[in-house]
């Protein structure tokens, strides 16, 4: 692989229910970082596909894109982890970029490894921040040893170096009015055929609130213990017009299905104004998912919890009275 050919930075920009999502907003405005940090300063180019997408030109502008290309054809109408995935492989190909960032999402999940597969290179998953070293090394920072520690992550020899990030870890940049060029791009591409049949779309809502956009999140951890416990943090947050995020041992333990409440490099990273935590010991993993939290409150009944490191508030004793009686005083 002559990686010399491979210029520019691009981003898989991922459309859900009509809009361009959150998180690929937030990559095109990592992307317009890294370029400043890049000698060659790379142009950044913001690759979407799917159907009819004339309107996400000017969004994705003004979010950084330099150049736009849009792989625009019927079927891509719905989503197929097998069309887009060769689809963002073949742009790939023709444009040889020499970073490509996928948001990590249930689609990007599916699509960034598969794409890498096609390619032939490596992809750091669930990064926690993206660096330019001073020799222009790009460098993907990810959790490691469930978290204790963090791993620099290299791709010398291959293109595009290939990430993904959760939202919520890095900034939307804004430049109003700012133009792109367009290309249109339409790769002939196989996937599976008719082996897939898309039966039925489902429309997910179970999660009113989003944790990305709550004010105040009440989470539970391990400590919580029990299902009944965890009724209870369901019940307080309503009472504080809140909603309940989780650790990934309570999902594990089912406690909660919602996977969109669990908090960390595997789940989501938030940014509310209070946090208020449970039976939450405080690994590593989860806590990076909670840097930009406003306020952080948080009860355990061990008092060198990893937890307190990172807490405005300590409250050292057992939760369930707490709740018990934060519940009965806000009741009236």
């Amino acid at each position: 692989m002559d990686i010399k050919q491979y210029k520019g930075i691009h981003v898989y920009c991922e459309i859900n229910k009509g809009k361009i999502i959150d998180n690929s907003l937030e990559l095109l405005g990592e992307a317009t970082v890294l370029k400043s940090k890049i000698a060659h300063q790379p142009e950044v180019t913001a690759v979407i596909i799917g159907f009819e997408l004339d309107d996400y030109v000017q969004i994705v502008s003004e979010h950084g894109a330099d150049h736009v290309v849009l792989v625009d054809d019927e079927r891509y109408k719905e989503y197929r982890p097998d069309y887009f995935a060769e689809a963002l492989a073949e742009v790939s190909n023709k444009y040889k970029p020499e970073i490509l960032l996928v948001g990590a999402t249930t689609k990007g999940e599916e699509i960034g490894p598969t794409t890498a597969m096609m390619v032939n290179t490596g992809m750091a998953a669930h990064c926690v921040e993206l660096n330019i070293k001073e020799n222009g090394e790009f460098v993907q920072v990810v959790p490691a040893f469930g978290g204790k520690v963090l791993g620099d992550i290299l791709c010398p020899n291959h293109r595009p170096q290939m990430a993904s990030v959760k939202s919520g870890l890095v900034s939307k940049q804004f430049f109003p009015g700012k133009v792109a060029k367009v290309e249109r791009f339409n790769p002939d591409v196989k996937g599976y055929g008719d082996k897939i049949e898309i039966l039925e779309v489902i429309d997910d809502n179970k999660v009113k609130v989003s944790l990305q956009s709550a004010d105040l999140i009440v989470t539970g951890g391990f400590g919580i213990g029990n299902q009944e416990g965890w009724d209870k943090l369901e019940k307080l947050a309503g009472l504080l017009n809140g909603v309940t995020g989780c650790t990934r041992p309570a999902l594990d333990e089912g406690w909660t299905d919602k996977d969109e409440t669990m908090i960390g490099t595997s789940g989501v990273a938030i940014k509310p104004k209070f946090y208020i935590g449970f039976g939450i010991s405080g690994a590593a993993h989860h806590t990076c998912g909670i840097k930009g939290a406003g306020t952080i409150i948080s009860v355990n009944r061990d008092a060198h919890a990893p937890i307190f490191d990172v807490s405005d508030y300590k409250v050292i004793g057992d939760w369930e009275k707490i709740v018990d009686a934060l519940i009965a005083k806000l009741s009236k």
